[in-house]
């Protein structure tokens, strides 16, 4: 409750779908977009309807034509042997390996992704990635080739959503974020970093396993960095969707820049 009454400016008024949508025309977004979205609903104030309102901005911006992607990652479902915050003690990872549940993409929420990304999830007609760690939702004309054969090594390259967002010359919209998956397919296709061996529990033929895949040891540590670069070279301005400093940036312009400059670094 005191989260949400921080949110409240008597002097202001609220946030309503049509400032989203008008705010969202504003920064460029269009009818037919394929676009990316990272977000954080507080950061754009006391929406009324809250996240579906946020939502059907979206969609009422993009239209049925368009393609709205979520990530809707499980990192819970992650090897235990790597986990760290917190860690889990070394005689628990056989019962963890042996017992956890296997990744539904009908099912299993996803986590820490934000309210807005969770709540696309499950809205009718969406379709989901079909990766333990690594899933994505999109719902809209594209949504089901953006979101098929996701494979499971080299999670976020390739054969991935990523790539399809950016072969379909999609876009990426930071909604009161920097958090920004897409530099991830730079990564992949930079091969800079090291390759380590991932586990998840999946279903196969109706039978749950825990099954072991290579991938590559994903690091965000400069992407903050180079997402700032970016928007210097190609002189990419923030705006805002309600009280949210918001960016829309083309996926394939930033993937290429941010492949070049983690190649220079590596």
């Amino acid at each position: 409750m005191n989260d949400v009454r921080n949110l409240i400016d008597p002097n202001g008024r609220p946030v309503t779908r049509a400032d989203l949508a008008a705010d969202l025309r504003g920064l460029g977004l269009r009818p037919g977009d394929v676009v990316l979205v990272h977000s954080s609903l507080r950061s754009i104030g006391w929406v009324a309807g809250g996240t579906f309102a946020v939502l059907q901005a979206l969609q009422d911006v993009l239209t049925d034509a368009g393609t709205l992607v979520v990530p809707t990652h499980t990192s819970g479902l992650t090897d235990p042997a790597g986990w760290a915050a917190p860690a889990v003690p070394e005689h628990w990872w056989p019962v963890i390996r042996g017992e956890m549940p296997a990744f539904d993409r009908r099912r299993t929420p996803s986590e820490h992704m934000g309210l807005i990304a969770e709540t696309l999830r499950t809205w009718p007609g969406v379709h989901r990635s079909n990766h333990p760690h690594v899933s994505f939702a999109a719902w809209g004309a594209q949504a089901e080739r953006v979101t098929a054969g996701h494979q499971l090594a080299w999670s976020l390259g390739e054969n991935s959503p990523l790539a399809r967002v950016y072969e379909l010359g999609g876009r990426t919209l930071l909604l009161g974020t920097t958090n920004c998956t897409s530099l991830h397919l730079a990564e992949a296709r930079a091969g800079t970093s090291p390759v380590t061996r991932q586990g998840a529990p999946v279903n196969r033929d109706g039978r749950r396993e825990w099954v072991t895949f290579e991938d590559w040891d994903y690091d965000d540590e400069a992407f903050e960095a180079i997402l700032a670069d970016f928007c210097r070279a190609y002189d990419v301005q923030p705006g805002s969707v309600g009280s949210a400093r918001t960016l829309l940036i083309d996926q394939v312009s930033l993937v290429d820049f941010a492949e070049e400059a983690l190649r220079r670094a590596g």
